[in-house]
């Protein structure tokens, strides 16, 4: 399994890009996201990848974040979403989006990218409604992306993004991790760390559970 490309840019395509790797070609598809965030023929670049194999096929997607690769690789455990529908719902609404419209349940967002129908859709949030959670955690705990690659041509791993909470020093990293999956999904910062509060009070603990149920105090009421 190759699990990260870093390399120099050949030449970009509609759906793919060629990294040269020390004078070896890999065809890496992309969302029309990720292909709009890389830099141009000749510089370097790295990609976190995923390798889709069978008997009469073999390719490599990229993805500028782990986060994103395991929202793909979730996306691509529903029946009726292949590669490509997983592409087109990450470039209409990239990890954060894909993450917001499971937790709340709308589906109409998925529904949005390109070639995805109306039950596929449904069949996206339904499925991915009580997985989003974890996922979500992990975005919280990883919260890594590829870095622009300076001109030294050098490529720099995956930063730490670090997690700044308004909870009580209490919370300690569960709530922290929490409070920020939910801040990435469009809640501001009060109103979600109130909601994980609120849990955590209720004797909620793990980032999983936590997001869970604070997704449901910040539910729309009635």
């Amino acid at each position: 399994m190759i699990g990260k490309i870093s390399g120099i840019l050949e030449y970009r395509a509609k759906d793919h890009v060629l990294i040269d790797v020390r004078g070896v070609g890999y065809l890496v598809y992309c969302s029309d996201r990720t292909l709009m965030g890389l830099p141009g023929p000749g510089q370097p670049v790295a990609l976190y990848t995923d390798m889709l194999v069978r008997e009469d096929l073999l390719q490599l997607f990229g993805f500028p974040s782990l986060l994103e690769r395991e929202w793909h690789r979730l996306l691509m455990s529903i029946q009726g979403i292949g590669a490509k529908a997983s592409l087109s719902i990450l470039s209409a609404l990239g990890a954060e989006g894909v993450a917001r419209a499971i937790a709340l349940g709308d589906w109409s967002a998925v529904k949005a990218a390109q070639g995805v129908g109306p039950k596929i859709a449904q069949r996206v949030v339904n499925e991915l409604k009580d997985k989003a959670p974890e996922i979500m955690a992990m975005g919280a705990t990883l919260g890594q992306t590829l870095a622009q690659v300076p001109d030294t041509g050098e490529v720099l791993e995956p930063v730490a993004v670090p997690v700044v909470s308004a909870l009580p020093p209490g919370g300690a990293g569960e709530q922290a991790a929490a409070l920020s999956a939910l801040v990435n999904l469009g809640y501001g910062q009060g109103e979600a760390a109130g909601a994980v509060a609120t849990a955590s009070g209720e004797g909620v603990s793990g980032e999983a559970e936590l997001i869970r149920a604070a997704l449901k105090l910040l539910a729309p009421k009635g």
